[in-house]
């Protein structure tokens, strides 16, 4: 698995040229959705999975503090 921060998340998202149809934070709550569907079918280590639900819930809760734009703002600095 190739992410390993907040900054690869918002990264991620952005190259995946969805800002103008998905919300960041929908995008960062569909992931937490699809990890912990991984994690019942064991497709990835808990471990993984536990690290990068962190990251997610870091990302949400600073989504939150500041707001959408000023974190894509932040990260693609």
């Amino acid at each position: 698995m190739g992410i390993r921060t907040v900054s690869d998340y918002v990264k991620f998202y952005v190259n995946l040229n969805m800002k103008d149809s998905i919300s960041l934070s929908s995008f960062a709550y569909n992931e937490k959705l699809v990890l912990k569907n991984k994690t019942a079918s064991g497709k990835l280590t808990k471990e993984l999975i536990s690290q990068s639900l962190i990251l997610l819930d870091d990302l949400l809760t600073e989504i939150q503090d500041i707001g959408e734009q000023a974190v894509l703002e932040k990260y693609l600095k």
